[in-house]
């Protein structure tokens, strides 16, 4: 069954989170075809701390309900999207 929630959430981490002022937000759900890539560029758009954050998406790293995926993905019936700077270890 289809997830009817009308909302997506985006979680914001690192210098993301710093750039745009948020740790989360809530966004109108995206046509479940859209990209997540698109979705960064609607962002961007929005201009201010979320520009600067989106302006360079090879620099993003993004999860869909807690599940690593590159920014090309389609969004779905997702309820999470997590967007980051790439993860180093050590």
């Amino acid at each position: 069954m289809a997830d009817l929630t009308p909302h997506l959430t985006i979680v914001y981490f690192a210098w993301v989170r710093e750039m745009i002022g948020l740790d989360e937000e809530r966004v109108a759900r995206p046509d479940a075809d859209m990209t997540i890539a698109a979705l960064v560029d609607d962002l961007a758009r929005r201009g201010g701390g979320h520009a600067q954050a989106m302006a360079d998406p090879s620099r993003l790293r993004a999860a869909l309900d807690q599940q690593f995926v590159p920014l090309d993905t389609v969004i779905g019936d997702a309820r999470e999207l997590a967007l980051f700077p790439p993860v180093t270890g050590g």
